[in-house]
């Protein structure tokens, strides 16, 4: 069967990733392999949250529909243009999203305060309290921190929330109608019992007894969506969300959909990093890394998220805010510079050029050191950003030292925290396999990646785009499974 047969006879899956800067659909055949792509580009909003009294980082839920919509027609324009066709059905289908946040509904499906994201640090009191009480690690930015500090600050929203999810979730949702997450992105909203691959029912029942002393009457588990592994059919596409991701009106219902995941879930899968000493290293607008335990951490640290792989193995994640922004944000001005002087040699070019010559450099970086802080970095315990570059007089200030200081910048916080797992943890990976854009460019980005964490990097082909791929690939798996197959490894 050739590539047009296949799209024709529903052979095929699809994987849709919101991403913190692009939304990106995948069709691949049944060999896994990509056949055609779409995308959209977007950005999060820093605005004036009136139930939260602060800033918020956030992207309003009409952008959401606008760019899904826009990747899914660009995908179905790809499949047109390359195999004269048109897209009516897939055999198998996903959503993921970058983890975490915050999207809270009433019984009516209002949508009660703005979608809080990952990049928020604005839950702090929360997330202390919560890890204290739990002796369980909750990060600023999973769900609960989020809903925990609107109790904690008395947001008038919380008492009327019949509905909490991610924005995987909530995509899901609006596709299928069912309220349903994958473990893994489950794992950033709650603490996870690997052995039932749901919500930890003693966490649970310690949360509802905090919220019924405060007046709530709503439990956990009424308004969570319900956690399941990979492999478990999440319902199907619904005739309303197939004209919500396809208003031209040509998908078909019917298609089966896959448990929505988060970014570290479909990450892991897209470089095989699902299996006891294998690792994974994402770096784009965030940076995380992941390791797949041999055993339980000796204690709780304030650096390290416990999360689970899409089939609910526990996994040390080290997750830090900044990664690629403010090495964009230069990027962007030697841009304007080349076009100040009448020349334009692309973005991918410019990059390839910088970063290799960030390989010429001295490998103290001549004494430049940069803060790539764009948003606040829980890990460290900074609430706001302040991105600035910081020398000596006598700082050997050239181009291939400050292009190599902007790189180590994006992987310096993470060297922390996977530190923290080798000297304290002792945990040991054979492998990390990298994916995301600070690996587009061959070579620089994995050798640098490599000398900063004191372990082998690998990199797969197609690692920049690796996120969709994986969601695809998760759905293909959900669609072939046979009874009792596990996670392909």
């Amino acid at each position: 069967m050739d590539t047009k047969q296949a799209i024709e006879a529903g052979k095929t899956s699809l994987g849709i990733e919101f991403g913190s800067t692009r939304i990106k659909a995948v069709l691949i055949d049944e060999a896994y392999k990509p056949i055609a792509q779409g995308a959209h580009d977007w950005e999060n909003h820093l605005d004036q949250s009136a139930e939260a009294g602060c800033q918020v980082w956030t992207y309003p839920l009409d952008e959401v529909k606008a760019g899904l919509q826009d990747a899914y027609a660009k995908l179905a324009a790809d499949v047109r243009q390359k195999y004269g066709i048109e897209l009516t059905t897939v055999g198998s289908m996903g959503v993921a999203a970058m983890m975490h946040g915050y999207i809270a509904f009433d019984k009516n499906e209002k949508q009660l305060a703005e979608f809080r994201t990952w990049r928020n640090t604005i839950t702090g009191e929360a997330a202390e309290e919560l890890t204290k009480k739990f002796n369980f690690n909750i990060p600023q930015r999973w769900t609960i921190a989020h809903l925990y500090q609107a109790m904690l600050k008395g947001e008038k929203h919380v008492k009327d929330i019949a509905y909490l999810t991610t924005l995987a979730g909530f995509v899901h949702y609006k596709l299928t109608g069912e309220k349903i997450v994958g473990v893994g992105d489950a794992s950033g909203m709650f603490p996870i019992d690997s052995s039932t691959l749901s919500y930890d029912a003693k966490m649970l029942k310690q949360f509802d007894a905090i919220a019924a002393e405060k007046g709530y009457t709503w439990k956990l588990e009424d308004i969570f969506p319900k956690s399941i592994g990979a492999g478990i059919e999440a319902g199907s596409l619904t005739a309303e969300g197939a004209q919500y991701l396809d208003p031209s009106g040509k998908l078909k219902a019917g298609v089966p959909f896959a448990a929505p995941e988060g970014d570290a879930g479909t990450g892991m899968t897209a470089t095989n990093s699902v299996k006891k000493r294998t690792g994974n290293v994402s770096a784009g607008t965030s940076i995380f890394a992941m390791a797949v335990l041999e055993k339980p951490l000796s204690k709780v640290h304030m650096e390290i998220d416990m999360v689970t792989t899409p089939d609910g193995m526990p996994v040390a994640m080290v997750h830090c805010n900044n990664c690629t922004p403010d090495l964009d944000a230069w990027f962007r001005i030697f841009d304007d510079a080349i076009k100040l002087a009448g020349g334009n040699i692309g973005k991918g070019a410019l990059y390839d050029a910088l970063y290799e010559k960030a390989l010429a450099s001295d490998a103290d970086c001549g004494g430049l050191l940069s803060y790539n802080f764009f948003s606040g970095e829980h890990t460290i315990g900074l609430n706001e950003g302040r991105p600035m570059v910081v020398r000596n007089p006598d700082s050997k200030f050239t181009l291939p030292n400050f292009v190599r200081s902007l790189i180590y910048s994006t992987m310096g916080t993470l060297a922390l925290g996977m530190k923290i797992l080798s000297d304290e943890e002792n945990v040991s990976l054979d492998v990390l396999y990298g994916q995301g854009g600070l690996f587009k460019t061959p070579v620089v980005g994995q050798q640098l990646m490599a000398g900063a964490l004191n372990v082998p990097v690998a990199v797969m082909e197609g690692a920049g785009e690796g996120g969709p791929w994986g969601m695809a690939i998760l759905a293909a798996f959900m669609r072939d499974k046979k009874a009792g197959e596990k996670m392909p490894l």
